[in-house]
């Protein structure tokens, strides 16, 4: 009785169209008219009418030499804008407490605001014997190795409005203390792909840093373990910077980036 309730409700025309696009889905490739009129088992002028009606708003699309229907490019554009709209935080928390639990190390994410950093996710390793940071801790950029991964994702242009100044602010030793050192580190960072901050903004701590990219292959945010030593063993380095990348990995995915080569595009 309650689904017969619920059903008076429904709008059959949008119905009988989203089953097309199910079926299209779950048939993981094209289907002809006659398949999808079996599947729907609704009569044909109407199932014909569905299909005119997502071929027009580009749901699905008709291939021109088969005649054969599969999803348009609007459906992907839906998935590709919710994957966008999830928080680096929501999708990226249970990845970090992963990469806590594999490398013995605390881990984090975080993001630019200015020429600050801001720590916007953060799991401890069960012995962490540092707690320097937390959720909502803000770092000057150009003096930390997550500020440094961070910027990589910025042109000239945008790199030089965010450091109008050759001189930089608080030239503390071990940091750049001009904008174009600061720049070339930038450089070789996005060359190399990751950050290995040994003692780099405060001695006896060591930090892995991999960029998180979104669907638009910008520079989102970063990920990264703090390990409490000045210098990474020579036999530590290798495992641990592969997991801090599997995990940039992970959650750049989540985030609805496709692809092995990022495209440098400037962020606000």
């Amino acid at each position: 009785m309650a689904e017969q309730d619920a059903r008076k409700y429904l709008i059959p025309g949008l119905e009988r169209g989203l089953n097309i696009l199910m079926e299209i889905s779950r048939n993981h490739g094209e289907m002809s008219f006659a398949d999808i009129c079996n599947k729907v088992d609704v009569p044909k002028a109407t199932v014909y009418r569905a299909i005119q009606t997502l071929e027009y708003m580009g749901f699905i699309q008709r291939h021109p030499s088969t005649g054969l229907y599969s999803l348009g490019v609007n459906v992907l554009r839906l998935g590709f804008e919710y994957v966008a709209s999830l928080d680096v935080v929501q999708v990226g928390q249970p990845v970090i407490e992963q990469l806590r639990d594999s490398t013995g190390c605390s881990s984090h994410i975080a993001i630019r605001d200015g020429q600050d950093v801001i720590y916007v996710a953060r799991v401890s390793a069960a012995n962490a014997t540092i707690r320097r940071v937390s959720v909502g801790t803000r770092l000057p950029v150009h003096r930390t190795s997550l500020g440094r991964m961070l910027l990589t994702g910025l042109t000239r242009e945008a790199f030089d409005e965010l450091y109008p100044q050759d001189d930089l602010p608080d030239n503390s030793p071990g940091s750049p203390g001009t904008r174009e050192a600061l720049w070339n580190l930038v450089q070789e960072d996005r060359q190399r792909g990751y950050v290995i901050g040994e003692s780099y903004f405060q001695f006896g701590i060591s930090s892995i840093v991999y960029p998180l990219f979104n669907h638009d292959a910008e520079v989102e945010a970063v990920v990264s373990i703090m390990v409490p030593v000045h210098e990474i063993p020579p036999e530590d380095r290798d495992r641990l910077r592969a997991l801090v990348g599997e995990a940039a990995e992970t959650i750049s995915g989540l985030m609805g980036y496709r692809g092995n080569a990022p495209v440098l595009k400037a962020r606000p």
